[in-house]
């Protein structure tokens, strides 16, 4: 999901090939997301249940394929957390628009936190690439927990609103995927100033 620091280790081999399975689940991911908004928005959330846990399980299985069966490719390194943060943003998004997300509504607050950071992050990563040249970034424990917590916020609140419910603890998952988002986006953009700076830039030429 959230890719970090380190360069690719000499024995990650990675292929060319586009149509490789796991890159596909992740374009099916991507594809997934319009189903999913316009369950939401026709008010229909058992299906935009289903269509939220059928995305998630690609990315399950889109992981799984590319380590068990050596189907790493240059592409699913971007398309894989680019899919993850395609349907996440849109679920934030549209569970914090009262008339879409009842009776539970994500808060602003909480939406602006977890998009914020992705944005801030994408920014960064292609500036960071735009100055040292192409890197590859690795999950961290930090990031896969704030990327679990918020699919585990999105389907909580996804399943309380199918069934009519207000669950209690909510409001506490709501903080705890708000502190490891902002938590992580600290952690991300300070490890990547220090990398920057004890990097060599490129020689020119």
């Amino acid at each position: 999901m959230d890719r970090t620091e380190e360069r690719s280790a000499p024995e990650d081999v990675r292929t060319s090939k586009v149509w490789t399975l796991p890159n596909v689940l992740s374009m099916s991911r991507i594809l997934l997301t319009p189903f999913f908004v316009g369950a939401m928005i026709q008010r229909r959330p058992w299906p935009a249940l289903g269509f939220f846990l059928l995305a998630s399980v690609t990315d399950a299985l889109d992981g799984f394929t590319a380590r068990h069966f050596h189907l790493k490719s240059n592409l699913g390194l971007w398309l894989d957390p680019a899919a993850d943060k395609i349907l996440l943003t849109s679920a934030f998004i549209v569970l914090s628009l009262p008339g879409l997300g009842e009776p539970n509504v994500l808060p602003l607050w909480l939406t602006a936190t977890v998009v914020g950071r992705d944005l801030l992050l994408a920014v960064g990563t292609f500036i960071y690439i735009g100055l040292r040249g192409r890197t590859v970034f690795r999950p961290t424990l930090l990031g896969k927990a704030s990327t679990v917590s918020a699919v585990a916020t999105i389907f909580a609140v996804l399943l309380a609103n199918a069934l009519g419910e207000k669950p209690a603890f909510l409001p506490w998952l709501y903080v705890l995927t708000a502190v490891l988002a902002g938590s992580s986006g600290v952690y991300y953009i300070g490890r990547g100033i220090v990398r920057f700076f004890r990097e060599k830039p490129p020689v020119a030429g």
